[in-house]
């Protein structure tokens, strides 16, 4: 793997950080890369998960049952307002 860094602030602080940790740039890197990666699929499954079970509880709702109760509007609106949070999290 080749590494260049045009800022050579940017490239010390990384070789101290892995000096650090005791192994070399191109590992402390991919493992950097790694870790994000797994974390972020974490996140996916988190929300991925909460969505299911949002679902097959309206879909195992009763057919009479269609008009939701305030309970689940109340859901609905906490759901939506995480989501928000969420996305302008990750604008920052």
């Amino acid at each position: 793997m080749n590494l260049r860094f045009p800022d050579p602030r940017q490239q010390a602080a990384i070789a101290a950080a892995a000096k650090q940790q005791g192994v070399s740039m191109q590992e402390y890197i991919l493992s950097a890369a790694y870790d994000r990666a797994t974390a972020v699929e974490q996140r996916f499954l988190e929300g991925f998960r909460a969505s299911m079970a949002r679902s097959s509880a309206a879909f195992a709702a009763e057919p009479g049952s269609i008009d939701p109760t305030t309970e689940h509007r109340e859901a609905e609106q906490q759901a939506l307002r995480e989501i928000g949070e969420q996305e302008r999290g990750h604008a920052a």
